[in-house]
């Protein structure tokens, strides 16, 4: 394939000869004529572990060459990848500058171009990005919209110093797009990377890179503030990881990662709590760990403000233990939610059928009895039950139930998903929707 790559940085030099490698005839552009001229010579113009010789290589091949010419690249492309950087401001807003300014030169390239051209964002940018910023700017510099301009995004998945493996075998090759012939065309750009080749939406891509950067800073805090505990106690912190680490199933895993609700029961809460008691014990500020559980009761409090914000009083809750499938009502979020419901004059009733509390035993009978006496009271037995009282349901907790609720809830009723995985995104977007208006 013909491709240009706009931007001859880190991501766009190691883009671009990687693409070169594997076959495809490749230009590569830049606004600083110095880079070009390392790049035309087959020179690296950054310190990258192989990348020298491998430009080398591919520039007395002939299938990578550099220009300052955003014209000239276009007229010998059939895809163009935008690789320029996208700087943070003090404030955090992202620098968009150089992305406006290529696509403009893009578009203007385009002018009475026949036949369509791809446009590949793999610039880490923010969800609304490529709508809002690129495509404009394509269009200012085409004199007005242009059908046959494809858009997609394609974020890189590469770590400095290891960036030439890591772009022959990424955790995976995301292309966020809306056509079927963009995501082809995307796919036979990486025949030769051996990774999952995975197609999304727009949105989707751009999100993917932030989500996966703010994963690692967290591991690297996590792993750190650990560390400062283990050592503070006498426990080897290298030691302790490695078998940390070898628990595939719940630690290194997919577990948990998945969005939804707070967390409670008689473990999480209890036991992080022990852990920052003993880091203050020692004289440790453990602020990522001391943050967790404010950000647990952040979701509680926003559960509760969807809740009033209906301005409906007669609520139908499905799911009180702190999660689907256990009796377990201790540091259950649902309670809290419950509770303070009914403290704002709320009329609550809540279906739970792993909770009777005629059967309830030992500490869970203790807890209701102690701490929600009054529980009893507001348990259905039915969802027939829930729904003739209901005018919102909230779903605190998935199963049947909850499924079954959501098909027999209808037009009437608002219903609050905090499972986030019983109703679809647009239906939630709609329920939020009646909420505000």
């Amino acid at each position: 394939m013909r491709v240009s790559v706009f931007g001859l940085g880190y991501v766009g030099c190691v883009t671009a000869a990687c693409l070169a490698r594997a076959g495809h005839e490749v230009t590569g552009v830049d606004v600083n004529e110095e880079k070009v001229a390392m790049v035309g010579a087959g020179r690296s113009p950054i310190v990258e572990p192989g990348l020298g010789g491998l430009l080398a290589e591919v520039v007395d091949a002939g299938r990578l060459r550099a220009t300052t010419s955003s014209a000239a690249a276009i007229a010998a492309s059939d895809v163009a990848l935008i690789c320029v950087g996208t700087p943070g401001h003090p404030n955090g807003r992202l620098g968009t500058d150089a992305l406006e300014r290529v696509g403009r030169e893009i578009g203007a390239s385009l002018r009475g171009r026949i036949g369509a051209c791809t446009v590949v964002l793999r610039s880490t940018v923010l969800p609304g990005t490529a709508e809002k910023v690129l495509l404009p700017a394509l269009r200012s510099g085409a004199g007005g919209p242009k059908p046959d301009i494809r858009v997609a995004v394609n974020p890189e998945f590469m770590r400095e110093g290891s960036s030439l493996g890591d772009f022959a075998r990424p955790p995976l090759t995301l292309a966020g797009c809306g056509e079927e012939e963009t995501a082809s065309l995307l796919r036979m750009l990486y025949a030769d990377v051996d990774a999952p080749f995975i197609v999304t939406s727009v949105r989707t891509a751009e999100m993917a890179k932030y989500v996966s950067n703010a994963f690692h800073a967290l591991k690297v805090c996590f792993a750190n503030e650990i560390g400062d505990i283990c050592e503070a106690m006498a426990v080897d912190p290298r030691e302790l990881m490695r078998i940390f680490l070898m628990d595939r199933k719940l630690n290194v895993s997919e577990a948990y990662l998945r969005p939804g609700f707070a967390f409670g029961g008689s473990c999480l809460p209890k036991d992080l709590r022990a852990l920052l008691f003993a880091a203050r014990s020692a004289d440790l500020t453990l602020p990522l760990l001391g943050a967790v559980l404010p950000s647990n009761e952040a979701q509680t409090r926003r559960a509760v403000e969807a809740v009033l914000g209906t301005r409906r009083r007669r609520i139908g809750v499905v799911g009180l233990a702190f999660k689907h499938g256990t009796d377990d009502l201790r540091e259950s979020p649902m309670v809290t939610v419950v509770e303070t419901l009914l403290g704002k004059g709320c009329d609550v009733r809540v279906l739970d059928r792993s909770v009777t509390v005629a059967r309830l035993v030992g500490a869970n009978r203790r807890y209701i009895e102690e701490e929600i006496p009054h529980i009893a009271s507001l348990m259905c037995d039915s969802m027939e039950a829930l729904l003739a009282h209901a005018e919102v349901v909230v779903i605190g907790s998935g199963g049947d139930d909850a499924a079954q609720i959501l098909s027999l809830a209808g037009p009437d009723r608002i219903v609050i998903d905090l499972t986030r995985g019983v109703t679809r995104p647009e239906s939630r977007r709609e329920a939020e929707a009646a909420v505000r208006s």
